[in-house]
């Protein structure tokens, strides 16, 4: 299968190698999985400095590369397969693991909702996304960028542009600038979602999405769309939101507060 067809574009320039390198700020001590190490630039240096690198590759050409650089470096383990369906905690070995990769442009979301599934055994996450999708994990309320992937980036991490990319460092040359972005996790991440006390976070999650299903609508008219019954008006005034306000103008913690209004009333 072709590099496109995959949706892969290699970064191949090294001195954005090794700015990324630098900001991915590792130690020894680190266990680390990689989504999508392709030839194994970024791969090759973590092994040889952290503890363990769970390097995830789908293309089984580039595979056999990177199982040949584990039978140099110890610390390399290499999983042949897709990253939605392999078990982030087994590859770390049962421990908390940071995360890097360079992310197909047309399945960022899907990998972020995957790696979230794995939030408590995250400390960190560095990956390289198109800009325009790093704008909005990074958004705050208000802007235009801001929707649902924004509140869903923002409920499991702090996140962070770290440094823009120029389309000239990947082959093939993708048509769209990219981005470093970091997404803090661990124990300070941790403790926000328990003190957002939202319970079972699939169905606020769910929740957020209604909010954001029309954005054109107010929040009013998208909650009587999802079908919310009483007063959601009254709700809306009880929690300090106005009844004209749109999804896009709420924070994490005001969706979160607006959550547990509507699951109490249920």
């Amino acid at each position: 299968m072709s590099p496109q067809r995959l949706g892969q574009n290699f970064l191949a320039d090294a001195a954005w190698q090794q700015r990324i390198l630098r900001a991915l700020r590792f130690t020894p001590d680190q266990t680390w999985v990689e989504i999508g190490a392709g030839h194994g630039e970024i791969t090759r240096e973590l092994a040889r400095a952290v503890r363990r690198v769970a390097a995830i590759e789908l293309d089984a050409r580039l595979v056999k590369a990177l199982e040949r650089l584990a039978g140099e470096l110890p610390a390399l383990e290499v999983f042949s397969g897709d990253v939605m369906k392999i078990d982030l905690a087994a590859a770390a070995a049962a421990e908390r693991f940071r995360v890097c990769g360079n992310l197909p442009y047309y399945i960022t979301s899907p990998i972020l909702h995957r790696l979230f599934e794995w939030a408590e055994h995250i400390e960190s996450i560095h990956i390289v996304i198109q800009l325009e999708v790093a704008a909005r994990l990074t958004a705050r309320p208000g802007r235009r960028e801001y929707g649902y992937l924004s509140v869903a980036t923002q409920f499991f991490s702090a996140p962070e542009i770290i440094f823009n990319i120029p389309p000239g460092a990947f082959r093939p040359r993708p048509k769209v600038a990219s981005a470093l972005v970091e997404l803090r996790m661990g124990d300070a991440a941790t403790e926000q979602r328990r003190l957002l006390d939202v319970g079972h976070t699939r169905a606020f999650l769910k929740f957020v999405q209604g909010c954001f299903a029309q954005k054109r609508k107010t929040l009013l008219n998208n909650l009587r769309a999802a079908g919310f019954a009483g007063s959601v008006e009254s709700l809306l005034r009880s929690c300090g939101i106005p009844p004209k306000a749109r999804a896009e103008e709420l924070s994490v913690a005001e969706f979160a507060d607006l959550y547990r209004a509507v699951r109490d009333q249920a």
